[in-house]
């Protein structure tokens, strides 16, 4: 039986890898990407690849996105949250806060409304792209989230977004367990990748002067995506090396996780 898997942002980076990695063996890719044309190298190394447009500070190309996909395949075995932003400041066009906006939100979306194709596949596995700079999150700010960024360099509001991924794979392997559908989130490394591209010059080369290679970050998620090991877990959070690691108390919070559930839930319905 055809596999599927679906990856956001995979035309540059880790998500590259990760993608070209997954093709090899043997899945369908579907690449979710906000430009046909910067994706074609890597749809080019994927020998069942193909693109859909996608951009998560979007909601309303979210669900544009996800209905093309649902046209495309009745199913998703495993789903990789890979894209996202880091540093800079701003809104989405929907009025969030950028990074809380496109790393979380637009990615809740994406997944929640894929969630019936990947309960169809009857065992799958959704791979969310976290960061340790969640453990630099305090607080959750719900009132900021609604707005523009406030930090110079936006990495306290990028810290808040990473944790928001590893709450928002807490409660979906909470409510998906039942169903097949594992969950996981991971920290890939501080990798020097496009991620960073908003991080003003000069300070952004010497913010990735020690970075790791984006072949290695693509690791933690190969693992999660595909190991046997993985298979068998759902709900945890993965270091670089590929290992279990306890997260933040704060990314440990059910109650916390449940309530960015409802509120994610209402503002996308709201916009």
């Amino acid at each position: 039986m055809e596999k599927v898997c679906v990856i956001t942002g995979a035309n540059t980076g880790i998500g590259r890898v990760t993608a070209t990695e997954i093709g090899k063996r043997g899945f369908r890719v579907i690449v979710a990407t906000r430009s046909e044309e910067k994706t074609k190298a890597v749809l080019a190394d994927v020998p069942r690849g193909e693109w859909v447009a996608l951009e998560l500070g979007d909601l309303a190309s979210v669900r544009r996105a996800t209905d093309e996909i649902a046209k495309r395949t009745d199913r998703i075995d495993v789903l990789v949250a890979n894209a996202g932003i880091g540093g800079g400041r701003g809104t989405t066009k929907d009025g969030f806060e950028s990074h809380f906006g496109t790393n979380h939100l637009g990615h809740f979306l994406f997944v929640t409304r894929l969630l019936p194709l990947l309960e169809k596949a009857g065992t799958s596995r959704v791979v969310v792209v976290a960061s340790k700079a969640h453990y630099q999150a305090e607080r959750i700010d719900w009132e900021a989230l609604r707005g523009p960024t406030k930090t110079t360099t936006g990495m306290n509001e990028y810290a808040v977004s990473k944790a928001c991924n590893i709450l928002f794979a807490r409660e979906l392997a909470r409510r998906e367990k039942e169903k097949g559908v594992h969950a996981y989130a991971l920290h890939p490394g501080v990798i020097a990748s496009d991620i960073w591209r908003r991080i003003p010059w000069p300070i952004r080369p010497l913010a990735t002067m020690w970075m790791r290679s984006v072949e290695e970050g693509a690791q933690s998620s190969l693992h999660c995506a595909l190991s046997d090991e993985a298979a068998a877990e759902t709900g945890l959070y993965y270091d670089a090396d590929c290992k279990v690691k306890e997260p933040s108390k704060l990314a440990q919070d059910d109650a916390l996780a449940a309530e960015l559930w409802t509120k994610s839930e209402a503002w996308c319905e709201s916009h």
